[in-house]
């Protein structure tokens, strides 16, 4: 029963070593490193056996004529057969024929073969050729009888003709061919192994940290002790871990701040039952007080009760804002220019700057655009506020001055805010409609500007910052028409 489940147990591991080798990056490049090795070595093998096995023939021509060389000089007739016969066996050859200009000779260990196998004419040999026929020799040789055709060194002679036996040569070829796979294969696993553990160690494991590393993070994204610590590499794979850690990073910080407004959103939907009824209180009390016969609370009454109005609207659909369900803005064909005038005198006025900033409005009397005006005041207000904030904390003596234009072309309506301040800082400007990231007030909650272009982007436009630098700011609101966003 034991010996029955141990072959199992072995095939079993083999598998899952199998698994791992082809499943891995580090086992797939030890096998690609492995197979390349071999087929070098393949190219230099084969080149190989063809010049043994050409030095093997070359060496049976050798032979044969030293064993021939006798029978040459003057004399040589009188030596016995069995002589002959001694010296052509000792050559490893049956017979050997020397051709000259005008005779052959032929010289015999026994009878002459009845048929020969093969036919190697050494005067054409090249690499080629040696390795065709050392190929020829271990794959179909074996008893075979050969007929090598070589130019010799005998003096008076063209070329010498030599009858052998294939088997002592194929048996020599064979052992030479095995001895180069052995080398072959343990140059293969040396330099396989070297090749390995050199991309291993530069390569592999590093990566494996970064995927380890990302994993790490996507269980829990919160949490920054699992934000990846960059190495000091400065080659790809270290690009690669800061750009990873870079990353992690934004991710954590988005993931803060979406909390952070979660919280914000639940803190709100608790204060808005209350905040509406404090809103219609001072609601009723500036209806009352719009009666007054006053002309300054005549002049300024309207502006108050329209003030309360917008605030008693905001709070009941706060509720609303972000969810799947909003409200998409009631659009209508409007003038812009009185909205401009009043979005913006009331932002500057919120931030009690009267005096200070003037407030210029050159958007034409006739211009119309295709939009929500609540959600366009707004718009506007936003935008406005930011500006006149930007200005209350420059330290110039210039007189400061928000300015809004708009113009219409192509179906769709612009409307640039400029201020004449100092700019926005270039650290702001990557981050500028991040909420809770974009501001450059002191006290600013960097919500202005993530609300305007959500705002401007639910009527299909957008809020571009146009430039900013030392001269001033200057935002651009696009809202086109409905149809041809």
């Amino acid at each position: 029963m034991l010996y029955g489940a141990m072959p199992g147990r072995v095939g079993l591991r083999l598998s899952e070593g199998w698994r791992l080798v082809a499943h891995s990056l580090s086992g797939r490049l030890l096998l690609l490193t492995l197979i390349y090795i071999l087929i070098s070595e393949t190219m230099i093998f084969v080149p190989s056996i063809g010049r043994y096995h050409a030095s093997l023939l070359d060496s049976r021509i050798e032979s044969a004529e030293i064993a021939i060389l006798p029978f040459t000089e003057l004399g040589g007739e009188q030596l016995s057969p069995a002589l002959r016969s001694e010296l052509l066996q000792r050559a490893g050859a049956a017979a050997v024929m020397l051709k000259r200009a005008d005779q052959r000779e032929l010289f015999l260990m026994s009878d002459m073969p009845a048929h020969i196998d093969v036919t190697i004419d050494r005067r054409k040999a090249n690499l080629w050729t040696d390795m065709v026929h050392a190929l020829d020799c271990i794959f179909k040789g074996g008893n075979r009888i050969l007929h090598v055709i070589a130019p010799t060194h005998i003096t008076g002679a063209e070329t010498v003709e030599v009858i052998v036996g294939e088997a002592p040569i194929r048996e020599n070829l064979l052992a030479f061919a095995g001895r180069m796979a052995l080398l072959a294969l343990a140059i293969s696993l040396v330099s396989a192994f070297l090749v390995f553990l050199s991309l291993y160690f530069v390569l592999v494991r590093p990566m494996r940290r970064i995927t380890l590393g990302m994993v790490n993070f996507r269980d829990n994204p919160e949490d920054p002790e699992r934000i990846m610590a960059a190495s000091a590499r400065r080659d790809e794979i270290g690009i690669a871990e800061r750009e990873l850690a870079a990353m992690q990073r934004d991710l954590y910080g988005s993931l803060q701040q979406k909390t952070r407004l979660a919280a914000l959103g639940t803190a709100v939907a608790k204060i808005q039952h209350d905040l509406r009824n404090i809103l219609s209180s001072a609601q009723l009390a500036s209806d009352r007080l719009s009666a007054s016969q006053d002309p300054v609370v005549q002049k300024l009454a309207p502006r108050l009760v329209a003030a309360i109005d917008r605030a008693v609207s905001l709070a009941t659909n706060t509720l609303r804002y972000g969810r799947a369900d909003e409200n998409p803005p009631a659009r209508n064909r409007l003038h812009l220019s009185p909205i401009v005038e009043e979005a913006g005198l009331a932002a500057i006025s919120m931030t009690g700057l009267d005096e200070t900033i003037a407030f210029e409005n050159t958007v034409p009397p006739d211009l119309e655009i295709d939009a929500d005006p609540e959600f366009l005041f707004r718009i506007v207000l936003n935008l406005v506020r930011n500006a006149a904030q930007a200005l209350s904390a420059c330290q110039n003596e210039r007189p400061h001055n928000i300015r809004v234009g708009a113009s219409r072309h192509l179906g769709r309506v612009t409307i640039d805010v400029t201020d004449n301040g100092p700019g926005i800082p270039d650290s702001i400007a990557a981050r500028l409609f991040q909420p809770f990231a974009g501001s450059a007030s002191v006290g600013g909650s960097g919500l202005g500007l993530a609300i305007a272009r959500d705002l401007s982007r639910a009527h299909g436009g957008d809020i571009v910052l146009e430039h900013s630098g030392e001269s001033g700011t200057c935002f651009r609101i696009i809202i086109p028409d409905r149809g041809t966003q």
